[in-house]
């Protein structure tokens, strides 16, 4: 016999969604304003490298460009997350955040291979550079990028767009400071070719950020158990601190956005304990060690229902789903 139950600890649950709900207008505001400052001044900044000739400045409104893409898409997904589930799509939109955060880190692999083909192009024929120009522009672009991190400090850290937004952020930081360090190279060296020289560095950096954010975020999306879950660590701590249950098996843990896990399982357990209790104690267990706050178990007592249940290549007689499990256990031994 098995049983199938679906229940969140109410206050632990509650207290989980209530400090996302609480946190979701602020990481929205933040984001806002965040992408309007670096907009304005990627523009600018674009201007900047076309008048002074510089690649790395330009590498670096190359940047904040995916900047303002990543920070306005992660803005949108947000939105677009309040909105509620519905029977057709159960988990409303909150994995759009996810796809997203995708996107934009394949757009930093997309803008570090152009900036290295310039580079490559610089090497070969230098051109001239307005360092002066140049290492302004810089200068004002680092001083726009330390206050868009510090409005981004403030917000979830858990929510992977922040946390590809920062990214981005830190990598356009240090591109400034690369081209502000060439430009005033240039100004006393006059050798424009550390200029392509430090692009190809902003290029590393971006490729650096694509990789962690894409990975993640792929992950997520190809339905992979959670970085920090370790399913065997979990069903062996079941098995361990809970009364009653003979075998876990059926696992399975995926994540709809990198703070929402889900698990579900089948336990085995005696004829001892109610389905209701061992579901509760399962439940309690998984939220208060694993922090999993939606899971779905499968009680059984005998048979595994899986184990009974005719497939499309099963060449046996189909089974009566009116039977008990003791006559379709014998059915199936008899069976040639």
């Amino acid at each position: 016999m098995a049983h199938h139950h679906h229940h969140h600890p109410q206050g632990q649950s509650q207290r989980h969604n209530n400090h996302h709900h609480h946190q979701d207008p602020d990481n929205e505001k933040r984001l806002f304003w965040a992408s309007l400052i670096t907009g304005v001044f990627m523009i600018a900044e674009v201007f900047g490298g076309v008048i002074s000739g510089s690649l790395a400045l330009m590498a670096d409104a190359g940047h904040m460009l995916t900047d303002f893409a990543a920070l306005f898409m992660a803005w949108v997904a947000l939105r677009m997350a309040r909105r509620p589930a519905d029977m057709t799509r159960t988990f409303g939109f909150e994995r759009v955040q996810i796809l997203v955060a995708f996107v934009n880190g394949l757009t930093l692999f997309f803008i570090a291979g152009l900036i290295v083909k310039e580079a490559i192009d610089r090497f070969l024929e230098p051109v001239t550079i307005m360092a002066p120009m140049m290492m302004a522009v810089a200068a004002l672009g680092l001083a726009v990028n330390i206050g868009v991190f510090f409005i981004l400090h403030g917000a979830d850290r858990d929510n992977l767009n922040i946390r590809g937004a920062v990214l981005h952020v830190v990598g356009d930081m240090l591109g400034s400071v690369a081209a502000l360090g060439a430009g005033i190279a240039i100004y006393w060296t006059g050798y424009s070719v550390i200029d392509p020289i430090l692009s190809v560095f902003v290029a590393l950096i971006l490729l650096r950020s694509g990789w962690f954010v894409v990975r993640e975020a792929g992950n997520i999306l190809l339905e992979n158990v959670p970085l920090n879950l370790d399913l065997a660590a979990i069903r062996l701590d079941l098995m361990k601190t809970l009364d009653h249950i003979e075998d876990i098996h059926h696992m399975h843990a995926w994540s709809i956005t990198q703070g929402r896990p889900i698990v579900t399982m089948h336990v085995k357990v005696s004829r001892r304990i109610t389905p209701e209790e061992i579901t509760c104690q399962v439940k309690q267990r998984l939220y208060e060690i694993f922090g999993i706050d939606h899971a779905t178990i499968e009680v059984e007592y005998e048979l595994c229902s899986d184990e009974i249940l005719p497939t499309l290549s099963d060449k046996t007689s189909q089974i009566d789903p009116c039977c008990c499990v003791e006559e379709e256990k014998k059915r199936l031994a008899a069976a040639p």
